[in-house]
């Protein structure tokens, strides 16, 4: 049985744009270079009711969403009540989140279960900022998303940025439990976990 104080799980999905791209080699051999195991693995053509329960809707997280959007409209000059019709952060919020969910379900999506020494920590470092110009080099986002918030919020979308992955503890144990079932992951030890910890 695994060290569960050694090792952490966290929740990773290749979205739409990351699978129609072909990167899903790419992004499973960076995460596996990084000494992190893959113990889950499916892809799936996500449900609105699924992608509904994955992202949060408590209203913290729904005007926080809407507060990053404001942001951006005011960093690129663009007014948010000529362009949405509000400038509340927790309507705009509300807006944005029902773009995740129809972006989310415009293709297959390949989730995994990530394991690993403070993988949650790890992954969202090897996947970059969520603003891909903001992502520095060599991450998963910073070489191969190229999409802005400005142009995302003016044609009302979701921003391509390829890959999601679990922010916190809580947020990682909610997606591994929405996406996978206990039978679906598997504990297993890669060849060089004694040499590197």
């Amino acid at each position: 049985m695994e060290n569960t104080e050694k090792f952490e799980r966290t929740c990773v999905i290749i979205k739409p744009d990351g699978v129609m791209r072909g990167l899903i080699g790419e992004i499973i051999k960076r995460i596996e270079q990084r000494g992190l195991k893959i113990v889950a693995l499916s892809m799936i053509w996500a449900k609105k009711e699924q992608i509904d329960s994955h992202y949060p809707k408590d209203s913290e997280w729904i005007k926080r969403l809407g507060e990053k959007t404001l942001g951006t409209y005011r960093k690129y000059g663009l007014d948010p009540i000529k362009e949405l019709g509000t400038d509340d952060p927790y309507k705009i919020g509300l807006e944005v989140r029902s773009w995740l969910l129809e972006y989310m379900t415009s293709g297959p999506l390949v989730k995994m279960v990530v394991e690993g020494i403070h993988a949650i920590d790890m992954v969202r470092k090897i996947v970059g900022s969520s603003i891909p110009a903001n992502a520095e080099m060599g991450t998963i986002r910073g070489d191969f998303s190229v999409d802005s918030p400005d142009i995302a919020n003016r044609e009302k979308r979701a921003i391509h940025n390829l890959i999601h992955a679990s922010e916190t503890p809580q947020e990682a144990r909610h997606e591994i439990e929405l996406w996978f079932s206990p039978e679906e992951i598997f504990y297993y030890k890669r060849t060089e976990e004694n040499l590197m910890f």
